[in-house]
């Protein structure tokens, strides 16, 4: 058992930084950002801290290679201690495409369509067998990083087995498990064979405390225990909920930025003087709902003649999952209904659908400052910081539709239009309620949207999860 070590831990999927190799063998790296980039470095320099991630391509793998020890450069992860894992590439595609996200990102998405999929054969037990390989890497890792006693925080759907097989590794860790996404209720979870439901919830149940963005999700993860596993709690694994808000300080200033600033005036002239904004920005996530969201838009222009060429749909639909064949044909359609209204409705001065599928962060910041209305209407989404993030940065106050399955609709309703996200009628006539409301009104919801949005930002979700599992 390890007597020296880290005092705290994080394990996540990605982590926080990423490595190309040039045309001379030179490597690149890029730091990411994010709620748990944030939320680590609130712990303080004076605290021994070590995030454990995988590598995600060939850069990242090269840069293990010329690792000292597994551990990456200081001055490439901005001073925090990253050791990235080289999986087997093919254990990690199985485990990382085959089982998180097309069998388990579905699942608690509630996205399958039931009369074909899912159908777990003996291709997908051969996959479940990399994930279990995959989750136990990490557990390696983390017993191998830690300090005794030491408190870990392991992220996410891709490591729901790990904390059982750290514990098996390292009784004397205070384990935790934090769940990014929502969790199906018990009749759509059992959807999976019986054997591996109940592997993936003793897995979590593996930790001293198990966290979710909302006390709705957290219920349906108990009652999943409940279902599959008998009545309580067996392992006495504590519960818990953590809220993740907006970055605001960070938001405010970026958002302030001359590169912003430009991009204002070139979406400024793109949507034309005097017209009303929706802004939606995504990434091309099937839980999104970006398709429904462009004939809710249809329909508005349909039902209400009134705002053509009064009003222009911001559409930021930036590429997800491409290396998943469903994934590049859903691309495809949200292309292909955007080109569909544009030509129905367009006119030589008006362009009904601006849509962007290329990420740029510079450009969605100053579409979220000039926004009259922000459309957030997934299937299903753990949180959804774009619905936090818009208020923050609005320039005039933004009025936000929003679906009642995303996560933030539990802090967000009372000041949001809330809609059903599969109703595209009624999203269309909360759009025409959006975009009527008086001036007013609209910046007095986006200070009260914009104050909720805040009240959790990334150090204090990362503290309090910190705090209570050293609790």
């Amino acid at each position: 058992m390890a007597t020296q070590g880290a005092e705290v831990l994080v394990a996540s999927n990605r982590g926080p930084v990423s490595y190309t190799v040039g045309p001379d063998g030179e490597l690149g790296s890029r730091r990411g950002g994010g709620g748990l980039v944030s939320g680590l470095s609130a712990i303080g320099p004076d605290t021994d801290a070590v995030w454990v991630c995988a590598a995600l391509g060939d850069g990242d793998r090269e840069a293990v290679r010329r690792a000292d020890g597994g551990l990456l450069p200081a001055e490439d992860t901005g001073g925090q201690r990253v050791r990235m894992l080289d999986i087997d590439a093919e254990v990690y595609a199985d485990a990382y495409n085959g089982i998180a996200n097309s069998a388990l990102w579905f699942v608690h998405h509630m996205m399958y369509q039931t009369p074909l999929e899912p159908v777990f054969d003996a291709e997908f037990r051969r996959q479940w067998d990399a994930y279990r390989a995959y989750n136990q890497a990490f557990a390696q890792a983390l017993a191998e990083e830690a300090g005794q006693g030491a408190a870990v925080l392991i992220q996410d759907y891709h490591l729901a087995l790990a904390p059982r097989m750290l514990r098996k590794l390292r009784p004397d860790l205070r384990i935790g498990h934090f769940s990014h996404t929502p969790w199906a209720p018990p009749d759509y979870f059992r959807l999976l064979p019986d054997d591996i439901a109940a592997e993936l919830l003793t897995g979590i149940l593996g930790a001293d405390r198990a966290a979710f963005l909302t006390r709705r999700w957290a219920d349906a993860f108990t009652d999943c225990c409940h279902a599959v596993l008998g009545p309580g709690i067996p392992s006495g694994t504590e519960i818990g909920v953590h809220g993740l808000g907006a970055d605001a300080e960070f938001l405010r200033e970026r958002a302030h930025r001359a590169d912003v600033d430009e991009r204002m005036a070139a979406l400024r002239e793109q949507i034309g003087e005097g017209r009303r904004s929706i802004v939606r920005v995504d990434r091309t996530e099937l839980s999104k709902n970006i398709v429904r969201g462009l004939l809710a838009y249809r329909r508005l222009l349909e039902d209400h003649p009134e705002w053509r060429e009064r009003v222009v749909h911001v559409a930021f639909a930036y590429p997800s999952r491409q290396d998943l064949a469903l994934y590049r044909s859903y691309m495809d359609e949200v292309r292909r209904v955007a080109e569909e209204i544009n030509s129905e409705y367009g006119t030589p001065g008006w362009t009904p659908v601006l849509l962007h599928l290329d990420d740029d962060f510079a450009r969605s910041l100053a579409a979220y400052r000039l926004a009259d209305v922000a459309l957030v209407n997934p299937i299903r989404d753990g949180m959804n910081l774009v619905a936090k993030e818009v208020p923050v940065v609005s320039d005039e106050g933004v009025a936000l539709v929003l679906s009642r399955e995303a996560g933030a609709y539990e802090e967000l309703a009372e000041h949001a239009i809330t809609v059903n996200p599969y109703d595209v009628v009624g999203t269309a006539e909360a759009l025409h309620e959006a975009l009527t409301l008086p001036d007013p009104a609209r910046a007095e919801r986006s200070k009260h949207l914009s104050d909720a949005a805040t009240a959790l930002p990334p150090t204090k979700w990362f503290l309090d999860q910190l705090n209570a599992l050293r609790g």
